[in-house]
């Protein structure tokens, strides 16, 4: 394939207000073409409504916990099961996909997760079984799709890396893009009200993401902008 796809998806939607709304702008403004939903918080509820009218691709964000790194160590915010019992693993990830047809009406295009947790070894067998019974991509784990997570504001020590969200870095992420079908993630938010670790780059992104010079780069690359649900896998 010499094509090149963009899959632009915006991981937490529902999470909060805040970052419900830098994602609608990211779509409505932007290049946005895709979300992952999280379905454990009451505003779930609105971005599930608000996919359905607006046709935005939506995938499912499963949440098993966030950590925060402090003192030169990783500590748990929360941590919804233990990543160590695969039975409650693969429960709660049930849960939580029965959650998102309920509140959705149809299956998720595709399957990520909060942190990338689903990229550990001992449950990642556990993500694939779902993504394969479903029949959707998960994040990272096929040829089919790359992934790129680039254009994030934070290094793995939670340090600040705010030149990867600039619109100069972003023009030379979408300049560079290897032929075939690529996934960009990224984390919209406008005046996120909840407590987390990546919260001021959220609006840094918004900008970046709805810049005209964006748009100008992917139509000089002929590069054409979808979401998952376009896709045959």
């Amino acid at each position: 394939m010499n094509k090149k796809k963009l899959i632009v998806n915006a991981d937490d939607f529902g999470q909060s207000q805040g970052i419900n709304k830098g994602i609608v702008k990211a779509f409505e403004k932007g290049i946005l073409t895709s979300a992952s939903l999280m379905v454990r918080y009451p505003d779930c509820l609105y971005a599930a409504e608000y996919s359905k009218k607006n046709n935005l691709g939506l995938g499912i964000h499963i949440d098993l916990g966030e950590w925060m790194y402090s003192n030169g160590n990783w500590i748990s915010v929360y941590e919804v099961i233990s990543l160590d019992d695969l039975k409650a693993v693969t429960e709660e990830i049930n849960k939580q996909l029965e959650t998102f047809y309920h509140i959705t009406g149809k299956n998720p295009t595709h399957m990520d997760s909060h942190q990338h947790v689903h990229q550990r070894e001992f449950i990642k067998p556990v993500f694939l079984e779902f993504a394969k019974k479903l029949n959707i991509t998960l994040r990272g784990c096929t040829q089919k799709v790359n992934y790129c997570g680039d254009f994030n504001g934070q290094s793995l020590n939670s340090s600040p890396l705010h030149d990867s969200i600039s619109i100069i870095n972003l023009k030379k992420i979408i300049s560079t893009l290897p032929n075939g079908i690529t996934e960009l993630a990224c984390h919209p938010g406008i005046d996120v009200e909840i407590q987390t670790m990546y919260k001021i780059e959220r609006a840094m992104e918004v900008n970046s993401l709805c810049d005209e010079s964006i748009k100008e780069e992917i139509a000089k690359g002929e590069i054409e902008l979808c979401s998952f649900s376009e896709i045959t896998f």
